[in-house]
């Protein structure tokens, strides 16, 4: 399956944000990243307890942020992570950053509406080396998303 997948160019990153990521000088790109979609709680239309959806991504490190997306068709990609460094702290999401790769979390889904409940997590499989991990500005960061963020991922009612 991951073959097909590298053969279809789902998981790839888009000739677009790889671009960018190149002319901001990228101290790391890697595609075809196993993302695992863990899910447990409660939006309108949807509910899971342990749920486990596996995906295709892209990973990006510039000096300038974290960009994570994520495939499910050839061509197409959504962001899950676009961050920038210097980009005020928010409140609802973590996107921490290891050797074993970035894990993009929101421990609690009611921070982002208070009809959610629950929790939602992304973990991209990669190996970051230390090479790249001392050249960034920080492990973890924080920040906000729209209620259709958590919809798109869940598959959720949106409103």
């Amino acid at each position: 399956m991951a073959s097909l997948r590298r053969m279809l160019g789902i998981g790839k990153l888009p000739d677009d944000l790889r671009g960018q990521v190149v002319s901001e000088h990228a101290h790391h790109i890697v595609e075809f990243v196993p993302v695992a979609l863990r899910f447990s709680g409660r939006v309108p239309g949807r509910s899971a307890q342990g749920n486990v959806r596996p995906f295709t991504g892209a990973l990006a490190l510039t000096p300038r942020r974290i960009l994570g997306t994520m495939s499910t068709v050839p061509g197409k990609a959504g962001r899950a992570v676009d961050h920038e460094w210097i980009s005020p702290a928010g409140t609802m999401v973590r996107a921490g950053l290891g050797a074993d790769g970035l894990v993009v979390e929101i421990p609690e889904l009611d921070r982002v509406h208070p009809d959610f409940s629950g929790t939602l997590s992304l973990t991209y499989a990669t190996e970051l080396p230390p090479s790249v991990l001392d050249r960034l500005p920080a492990r973890e960061v924080w920040f906000d998303v729209p209620e259709r963020y958590v919809t798109s991922l869940v598959g959720g009612r949106r409103r």
